[in-house]
């Protein structure tokens, strides 16, 4: 587009003209007068034309003049003289400089011409003759260029974006032939990296969706397949010594008694299971209306381990109780704390032998408030930790019948996540079990 600018409207060809004058015969050139600088043919057609030779020594200084000289410069600097050499329009005179002899520099002829004894013509030198086309010629052939160009241009876009599409193409067919692990790399323009980034985040999403509904109906699996263990197994017992007792085969007094003791047993146990799962559904239920309130926690605290105080003797625990003495209020549902306090006591009562010390502190902080429930009883095997709070997980691997229902880690868990808190296990070296509540403010 520049170089048809150039030609059609700033006509460049005039870049390759030469200067004429009126008299075809006149030679412009300073070399042409060396030969027979005063008397020559040459330098009285210059002098008729109004022009004149001025002899130069080697500090530019002039030493003679041939003609009328008709400005009063005696002596040029360099960069004077180089300017007039370049003939610029605004010159009133045409120079052309060389050198008086040949084969030396010392001394210099300087032809001046008036510069309205001046015509331009057009030069019919070849190289010039070829730019001198008609306007059709460029109008033609700045089409050409442009049209060439968008075409260039089209393909190598063309190729950016057909080849960013192809990757994407390609992820999505991963994608849906179930390949959720598929992620995708782009290296393009910001808007197909941001596509890019959108689809790995989609991928990302979709991941973790699928993944966490095949870890659900996982669970959901397993737990039917531990709540019918869990039920048939006291239900059978049950079912046996009623049929014992049916049988007649309790024929004394202290046999029958210990039947029943048998099976009043079971049933409560198959009662606290059902409750559990009662417990356990209700919470995950969207009916569930949660119960938050301001309330000072350590008299809470306090009350609960009263209630379950006289568990704590029978089994010859010793009880550290650590609640601060000023008040710590904290806005929490009491029936879910209170459950999860209950159940992690409960859960150091069945599994830790007579004599384990066991520890319930609160800890205010400035965000949140922690509760540590701990033993220094036999501990949780660290393989069982990852599973620790899914439902039907005890801490003995054997299943055996004098475990819990399974399910009690798992409502505290879901009871604690209910009112925006987090339960966590840890140890200590003192004690192998360390529960923290951690409720925020």
């Amino acid at each position: 587009m520049i170089v048809y600018y150039l030609f059609i409207n700033l006509d460049v060809t005039h870049i390759f003209e030469k200067n004429k004058i009126a008299d075809p015969d006149l030679k412009v050139e300073a070399s042409a007068y060396r030969e027979n600088l005063e008397h020559g043919v040459e330098t009285k057609r210059l002098l008729r034309s109004g022009g004149w030779i001025e002899v130069l020594d080697q500090d530019m200084k002039v030493t003679k003049v041939v003609g009328e000289k008709k400005d009063g410069v005696t002596q040029y600097t360099s960069n004077q003289l180089l300017k007039s050499l370049e003939n610029g329009e605004d010159q009133a005179y045409f120079y052309s400089l060389t050198t008086l002899n040949a084969q030396s520099e010392s001394e210099w002829l300087l032809l001046k011409l008036p510069r309205e004894a001046i015509t331009i013509t057009i030069n019919s030198d070849p190289f010039v003759a070829y730019f001198n086309h008609s306007l059709s010629y460029y109008v033609f052939l700045g089409v050409g260029m442009i049209l060439l160009l968008i075409i260039v241009y089209s393909y190598w876009v063309a190729r950016r974006i057909r080849k960013p599409l192809r990757i994407i193409t390609l992820g999505l067919k991963q994608m849906i032939q179930g390949n959720y692990d598929t992620r995708i790399a782009l290296y393009a323009e910001k808007e197909f990296s941001q596509i890019g980034e959108t689809f790995n985040y989609m991928a990302d999403v979709i991941e973790k969706t699928t993944k966490e509904k095949r870890q659900a109906e996982e669970s959901k699996k397993r737990m039917m397949v531990d709540l019918s263990h869990d039920l048939k197994t006291p239900i059978t017992s049950i079912q046996g010594f009623a049929q014992a007792l049916v049988e007649g085969r309790g024929e004394d007094e202290e046999r029958q008694k210990r039947y029943l003791s048998y099976i009043y047993n079971k049933s409560s146990q198959v009662t606290k299971l059902i409750q559990n799962m009662l417990e356990l559904l209700k919470i995950d239920s969207p009916d569930f209306l949660l119960r938050m309130e301001r309330q000072e926690l350590g008299e809470f605290i306090r009350e609960i381990i009263a209630d379950t105080y006289g568990e704590i003797e029978q089994k010859n625990f010793v009880l550290h109780l650590n609640v601060p003495e000023e008040d710590v209020f904290l806005n929490f549902d009491a029936e879910l704390l209170s459950s999860v306090v209950h159940n992690l006591i409960s859960n150091a009562l069945i599994y830790n032998p007579p004599g384990t010390h066991l520890r319930v502190e609160v800890i205010p902080l400035e965000k949140e408030v922690t509760i540590e429930i701990a033993d220094t009883g036999v501990g949780i095997p660290e393989e069982l930790w990852s599973t620790m709070f899914d439902p039907f997980v005890r801490g003995d691997k054997a299943r055996t019948a004098s475990g819990g229902t399974g399910l009690g880690l798992s409502i505290a868990m879901k009871n604690t996540e209910k009112m925006g808190g987090t339960l966590h296990l840890s140890r200590r070296k003192k004690e192998p079990t360390v529960f923290t509540i951690r409720i925020p403010k």
